[in-house]
């Protein structure tokens, strides 16, 4: 078996992976990266930016149906599934080759292969051995397997992104992020959705108060929402499926046309061999130190989706993998920090966070200062007829500095980032509310969120 050297190897083409490459090459390294499918991996490619096509398809439609408010008559809308899933998939065609022309512009090989690890600093593949100083594991995520009879029956987001034709009926099983986002599109397109979760609340990560509106905001549309349940198993019924489960220790069942996995992602290390890398790992999830290394082997990062133990976010992996190829210049010295990295749940409306949960804050013993605002009676949230606009803002009592912010509607998705500017630079909360914002806007309104 032919060997070559390098001193980076990258498993995985994904923004983590990608991210790796800035400093590494900035600095001369000699770097590899493996990637057997579409370079960008799943965010730009099968999650967050082809969906975002189909999330703007659903404020479309919301658009629609608040028209009346502002004295605007139309008629029923009529969606062509079809062919939004080809507006989407024409969106975003051109980024694979794209990325593989940064690549080469950067000067990093390009290796169309899965590599595995076959020693503490080998990689091998098909016909070739690898040594490298460095290898990072970048090789994203995976959806969660469950273990009930019929769990090869569901679908996942990767087919929801593909079918062009539209389901009269879906049952989500899960309520993460996924079940959360594709419902709100689903049911805006006259589809009959419910969500099945295990946990007594739906995007459980996710602060309580927060959660609960968009919980009823989901409702209004027409999603059936069960939590606390035990799914049996699924089965074939016809050219359907049927979902049994129990609920407050009885058992239920519902025929659907389509079951879709919407029980999370969980790190995509299964084929790599961890083991012959000396890799330690429990259940999946590498033992990292506080510089994402391996910690029984110095010579492996870990970034991205592959970490598992911190949220699966398209620009946390990208930071993640740029601080790995950081440490790998410089010496492990630069830790993440998380703290200020707002986090949206693209339903519609969004729910977007920044800092701890009230509960998490409470627990770490901070003083707080809590304001809750319903804002859809503020003339700004009547201007524009939402039916969800509210806030909580936790403020640490003793510092005035901002703690944390949960946001539903009210453009909270981009306001989240004011937020998170605050937290990272230590603003204040007097300092949020003496700024002078353009006016009248939504983000006009933070100072009396506060």
């Amino acid at each position: 078996m032919a060997t070559r050297n390098f001193d980076v190897v990258i498993l995985g083409g994904g923004n983590a992976g990608l991210g790796v490459t800035v400093a590494t090459r900035e600095a001369g390294l000699k770097v590899a990266l493996f990637e057997p499918d579409l370079l960008g991996g799943t965010c730009p490619n099968r999650g967050c930016m082809p969906k975002k096509v189909l999330v703007a398809a659903g404020h479309a439609l919301d658009e629609i149906e608040r028209a009346g408010a502002h004295k605007i008559a139309v008629g029923r809308p009529s969606l062509d599934w079809a062919a939004l899933i080809d507006r989407e998939k024409a969106m975003i065609s051109g980024i694979p080759a794209s990325l593989g022309a940064l690549m080469e512009r950067r000067g990093v090989e390009v290796i169309r292969q899965r590599g595995r690890l076959a020693g503490p600093n080998t990689v091998a593949t098909d016909g070739e051995s690898i040594e490298a100083r460095h290898i990072v594991i970048a090789s994203g995520s995976t959806p969660r397997r469950l273990p009930f009879t019929g769990a090869e029956l569901m679908i996942t987001s990767d087919e929801v992104l593909s079918e062009r034709s539209l389901p009269a009926s879906v049952v989500f099983v899960g309520g993460g992020v996924i079940a959360l986002e594709f419902s709100h599109v689903y049911a805006r397109a006259g589809v009959k959705v419910t969500i099945l979760e295990a946990l007594p609340q739906i995007l459980p990560n996710m602060d309580a108060d927060a959660v609960a509106q968009l919980r009823s905001a989901t409702e209004r549309i027409g999603v059936a929402i069960h939590t606390g349940v035990e799914i049996q198993r699924i089965e074939l019924a016809g050219d359907r499926l049927r979902v049994i489960y129990g609920e407050s220790g009885s058992e239920r069942a519902i025929e659907t046309d389509r079951v879709v996995n919407g029980a999370g992602r969980v790190p995509n290390v299964d084929g790599l061999d961890l083991a012959a890398g000396q890799v330690a790992a429990d259940r999946g999830h590498v033992a990292l130190d506080e510089h994402l290394r391996s910690a029984s082997n110095p010579g492996v990062y870990v970034c991205g989706d592959a970490v598992g133990s911190t949220p699966q976010l398209s620009p946390i992996a990208t930071y993640q993998g740029r601080i790995v190829g950081r440490n790998i210049v410089e010496g492990p010295s630069h830790t993440p920090d998380y703290a200020s990295i707002p986090s949206c749940v693209f339903t519609v409306p969004a729910l977007a966070s920044v800092g701890l949960t009230q509960a998490a804050a409470e627990e770490k013993g901070i003083e707080l200062r809590v304001s809750v605002n319903d804002m859809h009676e503020w003339l700004s949230g009547r201007t524009y007829a939402e039916n969800t606009a509210w806030a909580k803002i936790l403020v640490d009592a003793k510092t005035d500095h901002v703690v944390a912010a949960h946001l539903v509607g009210h453009a909270g998705e981009e306001l989240i980032n004011l937020f998170g500017l605050a937290i990272k630079h230590g603003i204040t909360a007097e300092e949020i509310r003496d700024f002078v914002y353009g006016f009248p806007t939504f983000a006009a309104d933070i100072k009396s969120m506060l």
